[in-house]
């Protein structure tokens, strides 16, 4: 069977901005769910639940989807797919859990700087060495600059008060977030590849993401007790809906786009939509204006340079 015909740059490029601004609705949705119920470990499993949910009902009426379950099945009770492949969604219980403990507190800005970060370091160090589904990327003048812009702009979002304001743990939660993405959409990506079917590895990924966080609220209710009362506003339970929707956008873009590119389209996407946030509902530690300003422009060049050109 061969490979489908690669997507245009500015087509996956524009897939994997969709996914930034789907990541910071949701970073802001499970952040308000966090402090309302006073439990980001335990927002973060309603989050993943809900997209569970919403992945059991929607595979039973797609053949490909069902097909590719089968392979997925088969490949782990032959033992053919390797074991790290399955657990890519350790890496989205983490995201989530993250959001619910910072992003409604920072506000969606803050927690994107540092989510930058380690999505940029990272997704360099994987695409050279071939974690993901593209293979081998190179690493050249333009990848290291763009990824050098995104590190700049996270440096010029973290002037002013924001390092007095803010705890260096909450920042510090948010960068490792960052690596684990980049690290999930090269193994998600690797795992739609092997079974043909990225909504098959989206699948595992829930799966393996709400036994972590099962794991993870059990003992945080125990150190803690039972979270407040569940509020009652809908919108607050839609995050695991936006991460259904990203997971498999993503598990599908990464073959087309590297690690490092998508996760460049995906950072720009947070920015933008993360100020939009910001601006429209603010929190008392966010970044000032002057700073969202400077961290879009320099983001969005980081994307420009880091593009691929075409070859002779």
């Amino acid at each position: 069977m061969t490979d489908a015909r690669p997507l245009p740059a500015w087509l996956a490029l524009g897939g994997a901005v969709s996914i930034g601004a789907m990541t910071a609705i949701q970073a802001r949705i499970n952040g308000v769910l966090g402090v309302r119920i006073e439990d980001g470990i335990v927002a973060g499993l309603i989050s993943f639940a809900v997209g569970l949910i919403a992945l059991l009902l929607v595979i039973p009426c797609l053949p490909s989807a069902r097909a590719g379950v089968g392979r997925l099945v088969h490949g782990i009770r032959r033992r053919t797919i390797p074991f790290w492949m399955l657990l890519g969604g350790a890496c989205g219980a983490l995201t989530v859990s993250t959001q619910g403990l910072v992003a409604g507190v920072l506000g969606v800005s803050l927690f994107t700087v540092g989510v930058v970060a380690g999505q940029t370091l990272h997704g360099l160090i994987l695409d050279r060495v071939g974690f993901g589904p593209a293979g081998v990327v190179a690493v050249t003048l333009g990848r290291v600059v763009g990824g050098a812009l995104a590190l700049a702009a996270v440096a010029f979002s973290l002037g002013g008060d924001v390092l007095a304001s803010a705890p260096l743990w909450l920042l510090l939660l948010p960068f490792l977030t960052g690596a684990g993405i980049a690290w999930q959409a090269g193994a998600n990506g690797r795992l739609a590849k092997r079974v043909g079917s990225p909504i098959s590895a989206t699948l595992m990924s829930f799966i393996a993401g709400t036994v972590v966080l099962v794991a993870a609220a059990s003992i945080s209710v125990a150190a803690r007790g039972l979270p407040a009362a569940l509020p009652a506003e809908p919108w607050l339970y839609l995050g695991g809906l936006l991460g259904f929707a990203y997971i498999l956008l993503g598990a599908f873009l990464v073959a087309h786009t590297g690690v490092l590119l998508m996760g460049l389209g995906s950072v720009l996407g947070q920015l933008v939509t993360s100020v939009l946030i910001d601006l429209l509902w603010p929190v008392d530690q966010g970044p000032e204006l002057w700073q969202l300003i400077g961290m879009v422009v320099l983001a969005g060049a980081s994307v420009v340079v880091a593009l691929p050109r075409r070859g002779r």
